[in-house]
């Protein structure tokens, strides 16, 4: 199972999670491999809609992808089975991708995957309405044709040295959504119900904030999985899946809290357990709304021009971040968040990008430094030690996602931490999906979260940092970073006369300066990667970014 799907990551009793999973004539004899997930779990299983790692896991097992990859290479490839792009040519200029799909592709109901699948994901791209995360690419997309059910003619607007990897529409059943007003796509039971897929899995069951279940396809194409099926189970809080795991209760971990590492490798040398550790790309950060929080407004207009956003009456001061950049001392919160397995970064980029600038050295801990930026914004210390200016104290709220004990012990450390320089902070932990919807309106102060980079690596953030990924609702450009060098340094690193990485360094180098400079974000650290399994699972052996390689082969032995 090659097939590249993009990411941008309430306990049941043993016994009643496999009976969710009744007896079946299709049934491989290969057992249920369980995975479990902290906090609220997936909400949603429509391709048009999933943009969190939750989701993620199960559309990757359903639904189909355009590109496939090389799991040892680690980058994308033609030719890869399960794909539905099977081979492809760029146009002399570099916007435009001609894709030749599979043949012969069938959904579950029998109707055939054609390039008509992939044209309805751009038509929810390009309506507002549906409020899909889709509707980023209808900044670096110019229009998507299909001259016949099996070729799909991507142009971009601007040439691309991802032109391939960012035409990755999704496909999705365009008949099951047929009839369906735009504005009422996310409220179809399909999307909990997904009752027609093309992946190695089928669906069987969603329980909301307990478990999904799935189940093995036996007609799949590529061979049917000799699992029975796959069981993603909700637990509370990252401890509680650690111990399961620990205890057999669970098959598999991707990620374990690092603070439970040490218990895993413990199982390893018991013999109980099997881990792979490989250099991470997943990387927390502080992000700090630059606009209004009262009035929050898109980046551009439908012509394209900036709209003014107003300012954050704390962070719109470009002082006042850099001063709590200083205050914050990453070393400590390595250690006391991640027991030091973690690496710190410079500015946007982790450290094992091929762009990352190997001069660019991270921000240092300076809080007298940050004090004396403090002062020449005009924030003064009041009677009780808060700094005060023009009779506002200096006061936020901070947010981050319930169950991550992770970035708990990052928002709590950050807080003690700014208070010592007269900073007061509300760091309040909530529920996954509401913090979501709070930074996605853009009606926040600050929160801690983290991004997984792109796989395969490439460097491009636009739609973390273009304007036109600034959008209210649906936009991942949340900070209202607006900075019209940024849109320039973007599109030039992408459209280098023959993308050569050393070409394009030049152009990330100078936004990585840019961005330690102006700060949308605090950059943190990057977590060490690492997947664990069962010692009876038989068949795991994976790569980095991709567990699941060949599930296709893997069983759990009684």
């Amino acid at each position: 199972m090659k097939s590249l799907v993009k990411l941008f990551v309430l306990s049941a009793a043993f016994a009643l999670i496999f009976s969710a999973l009744p007896a079946s004539t299709n049934a491989q004899g290969g057992g249920v491999l369980i995975e479990a997930t902290f906090g609220s779990g997936p909400n949603t299983f429509s391709p048009l809609f999933c943009n969190d790692t939750a989701c993620a896991r199960i559309v990757g097992f359903l639904f189909p992808s355009l590109l496939g990859t090389d799991p040892d290479l680690q980058t994308i490839v033609k030719g890869v089975p399960e794909a539905m792009a099977q081979d492809w040519e760029i146009s002399e200029d570099g916007r435009t991708v001609t894709f030749k799909l599979a043949r012969d592709r069938k959904w579950s109901d029998g109707t055939p995957i054609t390039a008509r699948d992939f044209l309805f994901s751009w038509e929810v791209a390009q309506n507002e309405a549906t409020k899909s995360y889709l509707t980023f690419y209808t900044g670096l997309i110019e229009k998507v044709e299909a001259p016949d059910d099996y070729t799909l003619v991507v142009t971009h607007k601007v040439a691309s040295c991802r032109a391939v990897a960012q035409s990755s529409l999704p496909f999705v059943p365009a008949h099951v959504y047929a009839g369906t007003a735009p504005e009422a796509l996310r409220d179809l039971p399909f999307n909990t119900n997904p009752n027609v897929t093309a992946g190695i899995f089928k669906f069987k069951e969603f329980r909301t904030g307990d478990q999904t279940s799935l189940v093995t396809d036996p007609d799949y194409p590529f061979g049917a999985a000799k699992l029975d099926g796959f069981i993603y189970k909700v637990v509370p809080d990252q401890t509680v899946l650690v111990e399961q795991f620990l205890a057999g209760e669970t098959n598999v971990v991707d990620g374990a809290p690092v603070n439970r590492r040490s218990d895993i490798r413990a199982a390893e040398e018991r013999g109980e357990v099997k881990v792979f550790d490989f250099p991470g790309n997943s990387w927390d950060y502080l992000a700090l709304n630059f606009a209004d929080p009262n009035n929050p407004r898109n980046g551009l207009d439908a012509d394209g021009n900036p709209i003014d956003q107003g300012k954050h009456p704390l962070f719109g001061d470009i002082k006042v971040r850099q001063a709590i950049a200083r205050a914050i001392d990453v070393d400590s919160i390595i250690k006391g968040a991640v027991f030091g397995e973690g690496t710190r970064m410079a500015a946007n980029l982790i450290p094992t990008s091929w762009a990352a600038d190997p001069e660019l050295e991270p921000i240092p801990y300076d809080p007298e430094g940050a004090k004396k930026l403090l002062a020449e914004a005009g924030w003064t210390p009041g009677p009780d030690g808060i700094l005060v200016k023009d009779g506002v104290r200096f006061s936020f709220t901070l947010f981050t996602n319930q169950g991550n004990t992770r970035r708990e012990a990052i928002g709590t450390i950050i807080k003690d931490q700014l208070a010592q320089i007269g900073i007061e902070v509300d760091f309040q932990a909530i529920d996954f999906n509401v913090l979501i919807e709070r930074f996605r309106s853009q009606s926040y102060d600050a929160f801690i979260l983290g991004w997984r980079n792109a796989y395969p690596d490439d460097p491009d953030q636009t739609q973390l940092f273009a304007r036109s990924s600034d959008v209210v609702g649906s936009g991942s450009n949340f900070t209202s970073w607006s900075n019209p060098r940024v849109d320039e340094l973007l599109q030039k690193g992408l459209s280098t006369p023959g993308c050569k990485e050393e070409d394009r360094n030049v152009f990330y180098y100078e936004l990585q300066r840019l961005f330690q400079e102006e700060l949308p974000y605090i950059p943190l650290f990057v977590i060490n990667g690492q997947y664990a399994a069962r010692a009876n699972v038989n068949g795991f052996d994976p790569r980095p970014n991709e567990m699941f390689w060949n599930i296709e082969t893997w069983t759990i032995a009684q």
